[in-house]
């Protein structure tokens, strides 16, 4: 069984995935938002070609830890997801993890318009692989 996580954002949704043993994350893909629809259905189809079990979601926090208004859609799209899928799905802090994918793809010295194209998904991956560390500890 997999876990996949999700870079939830406005346009995008970054996804990563676990391997079997649940060690490690892999990017996995970015997912270009159409509608609430379309967009669930394109997760769900990811979670049945890997059979996933549990999701895992980045809920974007504010700076002191409290809830703004993104945290609250993404809390919102993520709660019909699970109904929809009827996957079990988790939060993680995603404070500065796409900052830090950022980081790493300019110092790897890829092009701007290289790293738009997959930033969103090596943010899924810290994302995943955060929880992964946790879970296995």
């Amino acid at each position: 069984m997999r876990i996949i996580g999700l870079d939830v954002g406005d346009k995008r949704i970054g996804i990563a995935i676990s391997d079997p043993m649940g060690w490690t994350a892999q990017p996995h893909s970015v997912l270009t938002r159409k509608n609430i629809e379309k967009d669930l259905d394109e997760i769900l189809k990811i979670c049945k070609e890997y059979e996933v079990n549990k999701i895992i979601v980045g809920l974007p926090l504010n700076m002191n830890g409290s809830y703004g208004p993104k945290a609250s859609e993404i809390t919102n799209f993520s709660q019909q997801l699970e109904e929809y899928s009827k996957i079990s799905i988790e939060y993680i802090d995603e404070r500065l993890t796409t900052k830090s994918a950022e980081r790493v793809l300019i110092d790897a010295d890829i092009s701007r318009k290289k790293r738009k194209q997959v930033i969103d998904k090596i943010a899924a991956q810290n994302i995943l692989q955060i929880y992964l560390d946790r879970l296995n500890r």
